[in-house]
């Protein structure tokens, strides 16, 4: 760490966002750990995001696409598209709700049972990385301090978008 508290890594906020230093720093934070996660994830022919829906898929079994939605904050086209791309992949298939006739269940299939492990470990691998050498106590601070970043974020979001934030 420099003398004046930044990280000699660390790329210069551009001038417009100078009095925004927390805002710049999430930004390239999330776009490295994006980066990564990418990285680790091609090796299970995934991309980010689809290993979100197959973990709630793993744990909760088949849900209809609008609850999946919900849980992961995500708009239906997005969702769609990433149930269309992991049904191509084999790992999930679509089935006919028995409660609602206009739904289809999305359920993970046998063969996205060989991915799990290997997302697990994937995700065991993104957090060390992320974590680096912080301590327990570090660790627990950060994230009651994210924790209350994204309350922030998503009372304004909430507010701006009373149907709920959009990813």
């Amino acid at each position: 760490m420099a003398p004046n508290g930044q990280n000699p890594t660390s790329e210069a906020a551009p001038q417009g966002a100078e009095d925004s230093p927390i805002s710049h720093v999430i930004v390239r934070i999330a776009r490295l750990h994006r980066l990564l996660a990418a990285q680790l994830l091609r090796q299970a022919g995934l991309h980010p995001g689809q290993e979100l829906v197959m973990m709630q898929l793993w744990e909760s079994g088949p849900r209809r696409q609008s609850d999946l939605c919900g849980a992961l904050g995500a708009d239906s086209p997005t969702m769609t598209r990433t149930v269309q791309r992991l049904e191509r992949a084999g790992f999930v298939r679509r089935t006919p709700d028995p409660t609602d006739g206009r739904a289809a269940l999305i359920e993970p299939t046998a063969a996205s049972q060989a991915l799990r492990h290997q997302v697990e470990r994937m995700w065991r691998e993104l957090e060390e990385a992320t974590v680096g050498d912080l301590d327990d106590d570090q660790q627990a601070e950060t994230l009651r301090v994210l924790g209350l970043l994204e309350s922030n974020l998503a009372s304004r979001a909430h507010r701006a978008c009373p149907d709920g934030p959009r990813a």
